[in-house]
């Protein structure tokens, strides 16, 4: 790939990932869009992997708090953390159980398409709208049960359908069962831990079982990543408090009205 290629696939990544408007989608339409060949799975898994060490660092305390409550948990000792760390497990199954069907199918890559992308952006972006205007905004982390943490688990893992947004489809379920937006933005973060991670190590394995390099491209790209996402989680912590989800949801209805008309008029053909 080009410097150029790089630059922007790292700057939409490190944005994308963590604002509610799909990463995965914008991987997709970015080549699309520059008329670049695809850059592949392992650059868009590596660019993801800049953004999992970026939310790593950023929620390090959280996250030093949930590997004490993992331990705590396989001594049979159920505190207020090895519960939390328990949530995060429960969240995390339906999301590998999802992807390892799709990638067998081949569902991952049958769905990569700026119309999906469009339509999803739509669709889903109604759902954030309702969910974070028209629900009640008094439950923490902690007030989870382990239903509710299951049910966020499964929102996750529609997101691996590109539009729908990870970030964006989990803090919606989250603020549906009540929690505040800031208590629905750090449970998204904190669940996307694992499957962004096991994303990437599956991914990555297959590659390399097949013999395919991971070229510099890839690890340049993951590096610049890093730092783009560690702002962009910066950002939509304080945007999130303030003001909601509205202005993504308003960014993804004219991302698809755009998208809707490149299709029209035949620009992806």
């Amino acid at each position: 790939m080009s410097l150029e290629q790089m630059i922007v696939l790292a700057v939409v990544q490190g944005i994308t990932e963590f604002l509610p408007i799909s990463s995965s989608g914008h991987l997709i339409l970015v080549p699309a869009l520059m008329h670049w060949k695809d850059q592949g799975l392992i650059v868009d898994v590596m660019a993801h992997m800049g953004s999992f060490l970026a939310v790593i660092v950023y929620f390090w305390r959280d996250i030093v708090q949930l590997v004490l409550g993992g331990l705590e948990l396989l001594r049979g000792r159920m505190t207020l953390r090895a519960k939390m760390a328990l949530y995060i497990i429960i969240a995390t199954i339906p999301a590998v159980i999802f992807g390892l069907l799709a990638k067998k199918t081949g569902f991952e890559e049958a769905v990569r398409g700026p119309l999906i992308v469009a339509v999803n952006a739509v669709l889903f972006g109604i759902v954030m709208y309702v969910a974070d205007a028209y629900s009640r905004r008094e439950r923490r982390m902690e007030d989870l049960g382990m239903g509710q943490a299951l049910i966020i688990g499964i929102a996750q893992a529609i997101a691996i359908i590109p539009g729908t947004s990870r970030s964006g489809i989990t803090m919606a379920a989250g603020r549906f069962l009540k929690l505040t937006r800031m208590e629905a933005a750090r449970f998204s973060f904190l669940v996307g831990i694992p499957a962004i991670a096991g994303a990437g190590v599956l991914i990555l394995g297959e590659a390399i079982s097949k013999g395919e390099p991971i070229s510099a491209d890839a690890l340049i790209t993951g590096a610049m990543t890093f730092f783009v996402a560690l702002g962009a989680i910066a950002f939509l912590m304080r945007v999130i408090t303030k003001v909601g989800l509205a202005p993504f949801v308003i960014y993804r209805f004219v991302l698809a009205a755009i998208l809707f008309t490149l299709i029209w008029n035949g620009y992806f053909a």
